[in-house]
C-alpha cells in the first residue's frame, strides 16, 4: 500500500481509477479506508479517480497523539496536504459521518481545494453527543488513567493500530502517560465545544456559508438521524438531498457494511451528481 509523508506524519492512501476528476472519500468513525474500497471501486468505474487514506491514529497510518488543534482539524490540513502532493486539487470531496465533517472542514479551511461535498450518514443530536465523546476520547483517557500506556495499547481500538502498523506500540509505549492524557483531554474539549446538531461540530454559520455544490445522503440510525441531514440541507444553499429507499431504524448505530447492498444505489445518485457538474 502507497505510503506518504505528510506534515512528518506517515500517511496510507490507496487511489482507485487511473483517470477523471479526483474524488476524496473519507471513512466514519476510526475506521480504515477499507471500509470503503468496494464502493470507491464502484466510484472510479463512473470515471473518477477515488482516494482513500488513513488519517493519522487510524487504519493503518502512523500514530501521533500531539497537537493543540483538534484532531478533526489536524486530519483536515493532512488530507489538504495529502490531495496537494498528489496534485490532486482541486477535489470533488466527500465522506460519511465523521468523513463528512472531515470533508467540510477541509472546505472551510483550504476552500480552493474543494469542488463540491457529498456528505454521508450526517452525525449530530443527542445519542451522538453522548456516545462519541467517550467512545473517541474519554476511554482512552480512563484506560491512561488506571494503568497507563500498557493499558491504553490493550484497548481494542489501539490493538487494531499496533496490528495494522507494528511500530505504533513502541510510538505509543515511548509516550509519557502525561502528555497522552493531556492531548485527549484537550480534543474532546475541542470536540464538545461546539454544536451538537444539525451536524455534531460544525456553526449553522459554516454550514450556510458553504458555496459548492453539496450531495446530503442520510443515514438511519440515532447517532445518523435522517432528521439532521434533512435539517443540514436547509441550512447549506442549493443543497441536494437523496434520500435511499430506507427508514430509521431505533438503534445508535447501523455500521456501513450493513449498507453494502445500497452501494450500487449509492455510487450511482453520486456519480451522476459530480458528473451533472463538469
Amino acid at each position: 500500500m502507497p505510503t506518504a509523508q505528510v506534515r512528518g506524519v506517515e500517511i496510507v492512501y490507496q487511489i482507485i481509477g487511473d483517470h477523471g476528476p479526483w474524488f476524496a472519500l473519507s471513512t466514519g468513525g476510526r475506521r480504515s479506508h477499507n471500509e470503503f474500497v468496494s464502493l470507491a471501486k464502484k466510484i472510479a468505474a463512473g470515471g473518477f479517480r477515488v482516494l482513500l487514506h488513513d488519517r493519522r491514529n487510524t487504519g493503518a497510518s502512523e500514530v501521533v497523539i500531539s497537537g493543540q488543534e483538534g484532531e478533526e482539524i489536524i486530519w483536515a490540513d493532512d488530507l489538504a496536504e495529502l490531495l496537494k502532493q498528489l496534485g490532486a486539487t482541486p477535489a470533488f470531496m466527500g465522506g460519511a459521518s465523521s468523513g463528512a465533517r472531515l470533508s467540510i472542514l477541509v472546505k472551510q479551511r483550504h476552500p480552493e481545494m474543494v469542488k463540491a461535498l457529498v456528505l454521508m450518514r450526517v452525525t449530530g443530536g443527542d445519542t451522538a453527543a453522548k456516545r462519541l465523546p467517550y467512545k473517541y476520547y474519554q476511554m482512552f483517557i480512563d484506560a491512561a488513567k488506571a494503568g497507563g500506556m500498557v493499558a491504553v495499547c490493550a484497548t481494542p481500538d489501539y490493538q487494531e493500530r499496533i496490528k495494522a502498523r507494528p511500530q505504533n506500540e513502541s510510538i505509543l509505549m515511548n509516550m509519557k502517560t502525561e502528555q497522552f492524557i493531556a492531548v485527549l483531554e484537550n480534543w474532546l474539549t475541542i470536540f464538545t465545544s461546539g454544536p451538537t446538531y444539525p451536524v455534531m461540530g460544525v456553526e449553522e454559520a459554516t454550514l450556510k456559508s458553504i458555496n459548492v455544490p453539496v450531495l446530503i445522503i442520510p443515514g438511519n440510525d440515532r447517532t445518523h438521524a435522517s432528521s439532521n441531514a434533512t435539517e443540514a440541507a436547509k441550512l447549506i444553499p442549493h443543497a441536494q438531498l437523496f434520500q435511499l429507499p430506507i427508514t430509521d431504524q431505533d438503534v445508535d448505530i447501523i455500521p456501513f457494511s450493513d449498507w453494502e447492498p445500497l452501494e450500487t444505489t449509492i455510487s450511482e445518485r453520486i456519480i451522476q451528481f459530480l458528473k451533472g457538474l463538469n
